[in-house]
């Protein structure tokens, strides 16, 4: 009975195995076409980061630097969240004065924001 039970067993694992492995060659795709189909998805997620994430981010840091280099005396400006006016330039450093008078020296990367003057008008 044993030997009936476990060549029974054997013949299913065999044909199950064999139908099992002519399934899976028949859903494997040619190797050159798997690699052809990786470097067209990795050009893709490379443009997609590209135009998404880098672009936007480095003529955001550009157009920043450029209003950093254009500070002048005077101008409304934001560092680490404190608003205040440019008293004086050097050149790493900003000295921020507040609204209260007191005066705080900033490293020019620190300025986050500079703020629109405001017109005429309104400061009367």
């Amino acid at each position: 009975m044993n030997t009936r039970l476990f060549s029974s067993f054997l013949t299913l694992s065999l044909t199950f195995g064999t139908y099992l492995m002519a399934e899976a060659e028949e859903t494997i795709p040619p190797p050159d076409q798997s690699f052809w189909q990786t470097l067209v998805m990795l050009g893709i997620a490379f443009i997609f980061f590209y135009l998404i994430l880098w672009r936007p981010e480095q003529k955001r840091k550009k157009a920043l630097e450029n209003q950093r280099n254009t500070l002048k005396k005077g101008d409304k400006v934001v560092a680490m969240g404190i608003i205040g006016t440019v008293d004086k330039l050097e050149d790493q450093t900003v000295i921020v004065k507040m609204i209260d008078g007191a005066k705080i020296q900033f490293y020019k990367a620190a300025i986050t924001d500079i703020l629109a003057e405001e017109p005429a008008e309104e400061k009367k």
